[in-house]
Order: structure tokens, then sequence, then C-alpha cells
């Protein structure tokens, strides 16, 4: 017994030695040096590059920020005795996704990605989903260290849920970085059922970060003349930050010299080179929790691998409207179309006049004129074609493009690509030209959004050569024909105050800005974003805690 007795003693007081000098780390700075890079838990001392670098890492108290995610929002809970009860319900709805483009998804309460659900380590977590889809669901909660019965595998780890029943989940949380929820049907994935869940640590983090947001990466295969998104595809042409393509997507808002860390959630089928302008980052946290400080890593672009998270964290110090996308150059796009050329312009667009550089307005040439090869053409090979209401071959009037694009393409000037227009750009042509029907006064609002006057076309055409339809692979762009229409009226909202005239021209797919404000700026913008008075705004949590500040 006396020898067990001091066993533990000596073990006690050796503990408490080793508790005392953590503390004494945990609080002391080792130096002023403001180009240390200190770990609140041991790590190193040492020299370090990057934005992380201009200021002393132990700085201010600690908290944990709430996570904003724009254009989402947080799923609000009620508690149920020391239980946060959260309600999830899965159902199909339609998103906008981009201007004057809208979607059919499956997603939970009204969004697609679901919203946020921000919890605490040591929480006693409860989620009641119920299943408004037309066919059986479950939910995975993506890295969750939990009983089998709460993983969501339908089939393997509970029943599947069916149309209209509702299953329970309950955690109790002793994990903590960002993780995710997401239907465990993979169509259903792909059609935007996805969440994130962000389990705050216990202990806050150290560096302190005074902003923290969360961006979902998204694609989708929508065909211009459809709402539906095709989940059998390997190829997308619509890329979304939190269901948004740009120029929609909302900016991140930060104040000069904030800490800022940005959580990148990624559940679609690529994986994606995320690059932010201005700054240098460091790689902080994974799908697994933090990241040890002595294995963090310094850049500006972090790839971000299927069913991966990826934190990282900088000091904004650098003033400016810095862009942050996706560097796959086909993700930096919307609505991508496969054909190019000259045959793919509107009358009157920049870049020429025609098909053939000329005057002919994409009009193919009347049979048996000119010796064009056209003259010897046979038509037996297209039989059974959708021709029916077509004038005949011989109008001049005829686009080349109606020799294999149906009823669509027989409009006079009309290119090729008007047999993949959606609904929305086809009324923006009609409505245009006199011959479609009336519009209401809210697809006119934004129709007038679009800068389709003749000051952006004059502003187009400066900018392209005057042979560009004789170039190969011109255009590039095919949403709104390179670079896009002026979108900036249809896509105001107080985040974009103060931004360039013209920007939304060159913001397209899996793209956004951090605008790193001074101190002047910054509160006019987050003024007018407090006055909008939003419901669910995303940033309701920012006003809070400058108010406190």
């Amino acid at each position: 017994m006396a020898n067990r007795r001091s066993f533990l003693q000596s073990t006690l007081g050796l503990g408490a030695g080793l508790f005392a000098s953590r503390a004494v780390a945990e609080t002391t700075h080792t130096n002023n040096n403001p180009t240390s890079q200190v770990a609140a838990r041991g790590g190193y001392l040492g020299e370090s590059s990057g934005s992380l670098s201009k200021v002393e890492t132990l700085r201010g108290p600690a908290l944990n920020a709430p996570v904003v995610t724009t254009d989402v929002g947080d799923l609000p809970f009620e508690m149920d005795g020391a239980t946060k009860v959260f309600r999830l319900t899965a159902h199909v709805f339609k998103r906008q996704i981009a201007p004057d483009k809208t979607i059919d998804v499956w997603g939970f309460n009204g969004s697609a990605p679901g919203p946020t659900i921000q919890v605490t380590q040591g929480d006693k977590v409860r989620v009641i989903f119920k299943n408004e889809l037309p066919e059986p669901s479950s939910i995975h909660w993506h890295g969750f260290e939990d009983r089998i019965g709460n993983d969501g595998m339908p089939g393997i780890s509970q029943e599947p849920v069916k149309p209209g029943e509702t299953f329970v989940y309950n955690f109790t949380i002793h994990q903590e970085g960002t993780y995710f929820y997401h239907s465990h049907m993979a169509m259903q994935e792909m059609a935007g059922m996805l969440g994130g869940f962000i389990m705050h640590p216990k202990v806050p983090y150290r560096p302190n970060c005074e902003k923290d947001f969360l961006i979902h990466l998204q694609e989708y295969a929508v065909l211009p003349n459809s709402t539906t998104p095709n989940t059998m595809m390997m190829e997308f042409n619509w890329l979304l930050l939190n269901g948004k393509a740009g120029p929609a997507t909302t900016p991140l808002i930060v104040r000069q010299g904030d800490r800022v860390r940005i959580r990148f959630v990624n559940l679609g089928m690529d994986h994606h080179p995320m690059h932010v302008h201005g700054h240098t980052f460091y790689v902080t946290g994974t799908e697994g929790g933090r990241i040890p400080e002595t294995a963090w890593w310094p850049g500006n672009t972090v790839l971000v691998g299927v069913a991966q998270a990826r934190n990282v964290e900088f000091v904004a110090d650098n003033p400016g409207d810095w862009m942050l996308h996706c560097h796959l150059p086909h993700h930096m796009m919307n609505q991508m179309a496969s054909q190019a050329g000259p045959m793919t312009r509107m009358a009157g667009f920049p870049g020429g006049k025609g098909l053939r550089g000329d005057d002919s307005h994409g009009r193919m040439t009347p049979r048996g004129q000119n010796g064009d090869d056209m003259s010897q053409m046979s038509m037996n090979g297209m039989k059974g074609m959708e021709m029916s209401g077509s004038p005949a071959v011989t109008d001049p009037a005829i686009p080349s493009a109606s020799l294999g694009a149906g009823k669509q393409a027989t409009m006079p000037d009309g290119p090729l690509a008007n047999t993949q227009l959606d609904a929305g750009m086809m009324g923006m042509t009609k409505e245009q030209s006199g011959t479609g029907p009336k519009l209401s006064e809210l697809q006119k609002r934004n129709l007038d959004a679009f800068d389709m006057g003749q000051s952006s076309m004059k502003m187009q055409s400066s900018e392209t050569s005057p042979n560009a339809n004789n170039v190969p692979n011109f255009p590039q762009d095919a949403y709104m024909e390179g670079p896009m229409m002026n979108m900036d009226k249809l896509v105001d909202k107080p985040e974009n105050l103060g931004l360039r005239p013209n920007w939304s021209r060159f913001m397209q797919g899996m793209m956004t800005f951090v605008r790193v404000l001074p101190p002047e700026q910054y509160d006019q913008v987050l003024s007018a974003m407090r006055n909008a008075n939003r419901s669910g705004d995303p940033y309701a949590s920012l006003y809070t805690d400058e108010a406190k500040s």
C-alpha cells in the first residue's frame, strides 16, 4: 500500500507540474517579435513567411467566432433541457443560382446547400430529420465518430427513411472542426443534399480569428433549355459557391487587419484548387479537425478534394477587393457549351458581323449563288428532322444554324446556340426584337438589369478584335457572350457596395471576393448590410459582434 501511495503521489505531483508548465506556456509571450510564429500549446518558435507572420499570434482574447455561410445561413435550434434540437427537412424546390437562371434542386429547409448546423464540443444534439422527397433517403454525418445507429447508412445502420417519415439522430459532440452532412443516396447528393456541421472547440483555437466563413463547392450539369440537373453527368456547366454562381455570389466582408478563417467543403465530383488573391494563408484544418501548428503549410492555393474539408487562415492586412475562386479554367465560366466560332454569334453582338466577317449576320448564301459548296448539298439525309414550319432553304433569311437545329433556329439572324438558350435568354432576345410575348413587370425589371444597351455593346466591341468571328474557338463564354453583359444592378446587394462599375461582367462560376475594407469603408458596408434588415441574413451574427466591440 505504501509503495502504491508513494507512486500515486509522485505521479500526481509530476502531472501537476506539467499542467502548471503548460498554463505558463499558454499565457506567456516568449518575445515581441511580430514575425514570430508562436504556438498556443507548444509548437515552434521561428520566422514564418506570409500573412500570418505580420501579427503576433497570441493577440487578443480567444473566442469562437460564429461561422458565416454566405447565401445559406444557419439552422436554428430549440432547447429540450440540455439538448439542442435541430429540425431538418428534405424536399424539392427551385433555387436561383445566377441571374435569370433558376433550377430544380433537392435540399434541406428551402436551401441547397442546406443550412449550417453550429454546435460546441460537449453539446448534446438531436436532429429530427423529415423526408418530404418522393423516394427514401437518410443523412450521413460525414466525419463523425459516433455510434453506428447514427451513421445514416440506409439498409446498414438504419432503415431508409421513406417519404413522409421521420428519423431522429442523437449525438454527444466530442470532436471539433469542420464537418458536414449529406444524403447517402449518391444522386440525391448531386442534386443538392448537403450542408455544413461546425463543431466549435470547447477551448477556443489559438490564434484567434475575428472572421470565420464556410464555403460549399458545388457543381451541376443543366442544359440551357432545362431546369433539372443531370446527376449522371461527369462534366458540369454550372459551378457554385454556397449555391450561387458568379456574379450572384456574396462577397466575404472583413475589416482590414482581421484574422480570417475560410472553411472549404467539397461534396461534388471534381477536386477544386481554391485560390485567394493578395494574401498568403496557412492550411490549418481538414475534415478530421485542427492540424497541429507545426504541420501547417503556407500557400495561396489549396486543393480541396472530393469529400474533403480544408481550413485556411490569414491576416487580411492588404486592403482591396480580392478574388477568391477555383483555379480550374472551366470552373470560372457559366453555362459552357461545346459550340464555338462564328455560328454561335448573335447578329449585332461584338466580334464581327457574321459567318464570313461581312454583313451576312449568320445567314447562309442561297443555294446556287457565289459557287459555294452548299449548292451541291443533298437534302436526302435530312429527312425526319424537325424542320416543319421552316422557310424554304433558299430563303436568304435562314440562319445557317437551322440546317440541323429544328424550329428554334429558324428565326432570322438566329445563332446556332439558340437551340440551347434557356427560356430567360430566349425571352430577352424576343423582347428586344419585339417578336415575343410581353413580359411581366418582374421579368422586365430583371431584363432591364442586364445592360444590353448600346453603351454596353460599344464597350464589348472595343474589347474584341474586328475579325474575332473568324478566329477559331471564339467566343469562349456562352452564358451571355463573353465577357458577360453588365449585371451589376441584377445582383445588387449591400455586400457589393463600392465595387468597381461593370465588375459583374468578369465574375462567373466558382468566383467571389474577399473584400478587405479599411475601417471607414468597412463600417459603411456593414451599416448598409445591417439596415437591409434581411430575413435569415447569414451575416446577422456579425452585427451583434461588431456592436459589442
